[in-house]
């Protein structure tokens, strides 16, 4: 296959570049619990990918909250999360060599997030800013995943091709995302499954992913 079929390689970060749904896990069941109640764990598996408009109103509905303020639950649990960001984040397996392979290969990149430029600027540093050309964050765009803009925009961003990108990702969100751009979606589900598709390839791993593999899977 051509080598250069492969424009750009675009990454999701909460779940596939890095282990930060089980951060989320604890800030999400703290704000539940402040508000009164437990969150349940379909609504928790519910919020995977989601933006934090999504999973403030997933909060409320699950413990039954009815009225309650949503900008100001949202500002505490941004507030809590980059605490716990802050003391450290881990690798998912095979992803800081991965990003080392295609920033080796001259590939551009960006990184797609449904998390706030704040917070994705906490986790940046910890990750790297200079392994991205762009980044795009969910406050970035007019609609978040599972819509294709955020996707669009980073390959707008690279002046690139959606259709010449392969996105990594690990959710039915941000997978719905990338395949409705036009991307090739490596897929490495992380919390919860993810449907097989068109243009879909599901792996157990980023363990042994390379960039002779990422060419070998575009379209």
């Amino acid at each position: 296959m051509d080598d250069d079929r492969v424009a750009a390689v675009l990454f999701d970060m909460d779940g596939t570049l890095v282990d930060s749904e089980k951060i989320w896990d604890i800030s999400l069941k703290e704000l539940a619990r402040k508000l009164g109640g437990e969150l349940s764990a379909p609504a928790r598996a519910s919020m995977v990918g989601a933006n934090l408009a999504r999973s403030i109103g997933i909060v409320h509905a699950d413990i039954g909250l009815v009225g309650g303020d949503q900008a100001a639950d949202g500002a505490w649990l941004m507030a809590r999360t980059k605490e716990l960001f802050t003391e450290g984040l881990t690798w998912r397996p095979g992803a800081p060599e991965l990003l080392d392979a295609v920033r080796d290969a001259g590939l551009p990149t960006a990184l797609v997030t449904s998390t706030l430029r704040d917070l994705t600027d906490v986790a940046l540093k910890w990750i790297g800013a200079e392994y991205f050309d762009v980044s795009v964050c969910g406050d970035e765009v007019a609609h978040n995943k599972p819509h294709p803009d955020p996707y669009q925009r980073a390959a707008a961003l690279l002046g690139v091709d959606p259709a010449r990108c392969v996105a990594i990702e690990d959710s039915p969100t941000g997978s719905a995302s990338a395949q409705a751009a036009g991307c090739t979606v490596l897929i490495v589900p992380a919390e919860v499954p993810v449907e097989a598709g068109p243009r879909r390839i599901i792996r157990d791993s980023l363990v042994g992913v390379d960039v002779p593999y990422l060419r070998s899977i575009a379209a």
